[in-house]
């Protein structure tokens, strides 16, 4: 059994894609980032860097002790080896697959948060800092782009990359992108958001929070946060 600390995020949603993919038995616990849920002694332990989502494995393969996992590419890295499903065996393929996980792990979230951060949630405008993350995620798309040109998913057969990359474009309009203007990626995304799995892994995200994650009050639990 795997059990999964979430909350209703891109990089939430990739854990959940994973196992509704791999039909891998798993219990939800939510963490609500907008109440501060994420500071809770409990969830730093396999957390610690108060980030969702993170996993607690109570059966794992070698039969020891459950193990935790926090960061979603890690996460994903571990079920896919674990559940032997989205990640190929042999040294090329799997290279393949975890260079474009780590890209996104690397890239595009975070150029896609800042540019949802400066552009949606920052109390000023600053036009620098809007300009810069809204053309960095705008290279980034145009790098995924490019990538899918000649080939369905991000390394060749669908995998754990494109599972890392598809929750960061759902908010492609957030992010101030015009998705027509990147026919490849374009037809990925639809391909992607048609799967049986990925639709069931929003409808339960829809189960369990339809607010915002960010509002005047959950600011605090999400911005601007120090060592202490």
């Amino acid at each position: 059994m795997i059990e999964l600390s979430y909350w209703t995020t891109p990089n939430g949603h990739k854990i959940t894609i994973f196992l509704e993919e791999s039909e891998t038995s798993y219990q939800i616990t939510p963490i609500n980032i907008s109440k501060g849920e994420q500071f809770g002694a409990s969830f730093l332990k396999i957390a610690p860097n108060n980030r969702i989502p993170a996993i607690i494995d109570t059966a794992p393969a070698d039969g020891g002790e459950p193990i935790s996992v926090f960061e979603s590419g890690a996460i994903l890295e571990y079920l896919a080896e674990k559940e032997r499903k989205f990640l190929p065996t042999d040294v090329r393929g799997k290279y393949e697959v975890l260079q474009w996980l780590y890209w996104q792990m690397g890239g595009l979230g975070p150029m896609a948060g800042q540019n949802h951060h400066f552009v949606q949630y920052a109390p000023e405008k600053i036009p620098y800092a809007m300009e810069r993350y809204i053309k960095e995620t705008n290279r980034l798309y145009g790098v995924l782009n490019k990538r899918l040109a000649d080939r369905a998913f991000v390394a060749g057969a669908y995998s754990i990359a494109d599972m890392a990359a598809y929750p960061w474009i759902v908010p492609y309009q957030r992010q101030q992108q015009n998705i027509d203007d990147f026919p490849h990626l374009k037809r990925w995304f639809l391909e992607i958001q048609a799967r049986p799995a990925v639709q069931r892994a929003y409808a339960l995200a829809k189960q369990i929070n339809e607010q915002p994650t960010v509002s005047e009050a959950s600011r605090a639990h999400l911005f601007g946060q120090a060592a202490q």
